[in-house]
């Protein structure tokens, strides 16, 4: 949490100066890494927030907790990236078309002291026992891909000091959307996968099959569900048939501590069920001696 919040001082403190100087310089890429730069602030704030939801108490009427908030957002990080970057080439477009006189000095200044901001933010999040998180790496990809930014309005700036290439600046701009494009639809199809309800990635449903008739005691399975509440924390739940001779407290056990010691899933749900096959369970016959009377 500290870490998250010391990034997120430095992020947001630093946008303002970037976009003044991006202002006053007349250059596209400082705005747009000023953008981009605001949109990490915001996601770093998310990241605050989803952090302090998600560690308060299930209750009964959310009997997972807030786990999923930092699920939404990480998914609102990700779609601030994409609208960002179709701002950044709508500018850009418009600026290549009709180029505009940079002052390539201060900008040179500011997108050098913006990529060391960016670097040292970068750092901050990705260490700790909190940056392996969905919300945090979402984040950190803000930072970093903004970090590219920086160089981008480095390089451009050089070019408009050194050969006086106003297009640079613009040019710059989509390459630098095309990084935050590119970031923001990774975050948006993760996120998107764990709030849709679908497998993870890392899980391989076909192996999790196997594993499954492997068990001594299932005679056959359906109903099988994999999904995630947020990113490693894993929900199975699957209906079991049972196998002559065998209990369904012992088959239980068998099937958790396999899908456990496999597939890393701890949080299964499994219903043992008595097999509807007749040729593992033939209908029993009442005697005739037992008939009922009447």
């Amino acid at each position: 949490m500290r870490r998250l919040t010391g990034a997120f001082a430095l992020t947001a403190s630093f946008l303002f100066v970037e976009a003044a100087v991006g202002f006053w310089s007349r250059s596209l890429s400082l705005l747009a890494d000023a953008g981009h730069m605001l949109a990490d602030a915001v996601a770093l704030g998310l990241a605050l927030f989803a952090q302090r939801i998600a560690g308060r108490e299930r209750t009964r009427t959310q009997t997972y907790g807030s786990r999923r908030a930092e699920v939404l957002a990480a998914f609102a990080n990700g779609v601030a990236l994409v609208l960002t970057s179709f701002w950044i080439v709508g500018e850009a477009v418009a600026r290549l078309v009709t180029p505009e006189v940079v002052e390539a000095t201060p900008m040179l200044a500011t997108a050098v002291l913006g990529l060391v901001v960016n670097l040292v933010a970068a750092a901050l999040l990705s260490g700790g026992s909190d940056g392996h998180n969905v919300n945090t790496r979402a984040a950190l990809a803000h930072v970093l891909s903004d970090a590219a930014g920086s160089v981008g309005a480095i390089v451009a700036s050089i070019l408009v000091l050194r050969w006086g290439w106003d297009r640079a600046d613009p040019a710059m701009g989509i390459g630098i959307a095309l990084l935050v494009f590119v970031s923001g639809v990774r975050i948006v199809r993760s996120t998107s996968r764990v709030l849709m309800e679908g497998t993870p990635f890392e899980i391989d449903v076909a192996g999790i099959e196997e594993t499954l008739r492997a068990v001594p005691g299932v005679a056959d399975f359906h109903d099988l569900h994999v999904w995630s509440i947020s990113e490693e924390f894993h929900v199975l739940t699957v209906h079991v048939a049972l196998a002559r001779g065998h209990h369904g407290t012992e088959v239980v056990a068998a099937v958790s501590r396999a899908l456990r010691e496999h597939h890393g899933i701890e949080h299964v749900t499994i219903q043992p069920e008595v097999s509807a096959d007749p040729v593992l369970f033939p209908l029993r016959t009442r005697p005739r001696s037992e008939a009922p009377v009447g």
